[in-house]
């Protein structure tokens, strides 16, 4: 009949539009992410306001790691004060991991659903306080106190910031601005060492060396909220109205991405090596300058250790950004390849310097720098990794997890895991010497063991412990080149969601719901 005719002629033209459309839109979104988005910006096409809020971001989290390192600075005029050992100062740091890494989640899950600007100026806020207030105690557990609050307004900016910066940008740039904020954790714990002790010899206590990072702080909490531009979530890949979705949703569907949890891995090795090398590198080195003969040189160590850590920061984190944004065009997995070469090229330096400390200093130092230099290759990478093989919406709660884990395996824990190593190299050693030796008591130490084989034998045993570090990072870059296999699966379907093409595996429709007329923008 004609009226058939007609109307399966209307049909096949109604598919063949379709098929035309669908074809269309995938022919986009290939070129868009074969592009990467934002590839075609230059640095100029950045907005004035995009650049204010880099700025602020970037300051903040130069004061955030300003204060993390300002006791480090004068830690020993803070255990003379308070009067505790060695025992009980490190328990300063570790009070301030424990509740940092602790709350990141809390904060990642309020980050995703919440204005990110008021979370962020709050944290800054309590840091701020926390670490003013602590400035005044005279008691070690109330100073313990508020380091230990310290940690819970670090941990809303420290989750938070990475995801503002993947809403302004997309591609080599969000790479490009990514480098520049973690390029400012090395300016800022270098500072942070410098300012405090500069500081507290100026105006002669420990206590005013605390009391610059706040006024810094009052700043950037006005920063924040007259200058922060908050975009929406996904606007920088075209996709600014995802809803977000239940936590528990969440929590299944970040476990499910392979790369991110074989990213986080690999990161938290990084965490569990610059931790224990930040720790005890310098002790360490002061014990093999004493084996050499140089006693009067052990005052200078940690000064000329804190310089060395800071510039291969400097250096490290922009190449590692540099590497992947020149090659990625090129090999999609490269990102991976980057950090697992970087770690795996480490262990030699590191397992360099510590045979090189008990000989020469200069050559240790070299070693030093050129481990942390590959192992700092990793940090803007594993931070860019995270931003685009997570949906937008959940990129606050990924991060507040691997802030949790990183932390929580990693540099929480490797100070104490070494020390306690170490002490275990020092008793079979001691062992073998047929002497006995009361710990933390150098008379009687000396007259039990001559000086040589008592300052020989706790080189020793340092040493055999941060020889762990070595195997650490092998581990940690074989998780790296692992993820090359899953990285860039994850990322298409990163992709996909955001433009609409299709919803996440394991995932309904209305898990990542978006209006019916954005679906037609981004297409």
């Amino acid at each position: 009949m004609p009226s058939e005719k007609i109307e399966k002629s209307t049909n096949l033209v109604l598919k063949k539009l379709n098929i035309m459309e669908q074809n269309n839109s995938q022919a986009e979104l290939v070129r868009e992410s074969e592009e990467n988005g934002d590839h075609e910006r230059s640095w100029r096409d950045v907005r004035f306001k995009e650049w204010i809020s880099v700025s602020v971001l970037c300051y903040v989290n130069l004061i955030n790691y300003m204060d993390r390192f300002t006791v480090a600075g004068v830690l020993e005029d803070i255990q003379t004060d308070l009067g505790v050992h060695n025992d009980l100062a490190g328990l300063l740091q570790t009070a301030f991991i424990f509740t940092y890494m602790l709350c990141g989640p809390v904060f990642g899950y309020f980050g995703d659903r919440y204005s990110r600007r008021y979370l962020m100026a709050f944290g800054v806020a309590l840091w701020s306080l926390t670490t003013l207030g602590g400035s005044f105690m005279n008691n070690y557990w109330w100073f313990l106190l508020f380091r230990a609050l310290v940690g819970i307004g670090e941990a809303s900016y420290s989750t938070i910031a990475p995801t503002i910066i993947s809403d302004l940008f997309v591609g080599d740039i969000r790479s490009k601005m990514l480098a520049m904020f973690y390029f400012a954790i090395p300016v800022g714990s270098g500072l942070g060492y410098i300012v405090g002790s500069e500081f507290a010899k100026l105006l002669g206590s420990w206590h005013w060396a605390l009391r610059v990072t706040p006024a810094l702080g009052l700043v950037a909490v006005l920063a924040i909220l007259g200058f922060l531009e908050e975009p929406e979530r996904g606007a920088s890949e075209g996709s600014g109205h995802m809803e977000a979705t239940s936590w528990w949703e969440d929590i299944k569907e970040i476990v499910r991405c392979k790369s991110y949890m074989l990213s986080t891995a690999g990161f938290t090795c990084v965490a569990f090596v610059a931790g224990a090398l930040a720790w005890w590198g310098p002790q360490f080195i002061e014990k093999g300058v004493v084996l050499q003969g140089y006693p009067d040189l052990v005052g200078g160590i940690s000064f000329r250790f804190g310089i060395v850590a800071m510039t291969s920061g400097l250096i490290g984190v922009p190449t590692g950004s540099w590497l992947a944004q020149k090659l990625r065009h090129r090999y999609k997995r490269i990102d991976a390849y980057i950090c697992g070469m970087g770690l795996i090229s480490s262990c030699p330096f590191v397992f360099a310097a510590m045979y090189f400390a008990r000989y020469s200093t200069n050559i240790c130092f070299v070693m030093v720098f050129f481990g942390e230099f590959f192992l700092n290759l990793t940090w803007s990478i594993v931070a860019d990794i995270l931003l685009y093989v997570i949906t937008p919406v959940r990129r606050s709660t990924a991060e507040g997890f691997q802030l949790l884990l990183s932390h929580a395996l990693g540099d929480a824990g490797s100070p104490y895991l070494i020390g306690i190593l170490s002490d275990a190299f020092l008793l079979m050693l001691n062992g073998h010497s047929n002497v006995t030796t009361e710990p933390s008591n150098p008379a009687l130490t000396s007259t039990t063991m001559t000086p040589d084989d008592s300052d020989l034998n706790a080189f020793k045993a340092l040493q055999y412990a941060l020889f762990t570090t070595c195997f650490v990072e092998v581990i940690g870059g074989l998780f790296f080149l692992i993820n090359a296999f899953y990285i860039v699966e994850d990322r298409e379907r990163v992709e996909r969601a955001v433009h609409a093409e299709n919803t996440l595996p394991h995932q309904t429709e209305s898990s990542h719901p978006l209006a019916p007329e954005q679906n037609n923008q981004n297409l």
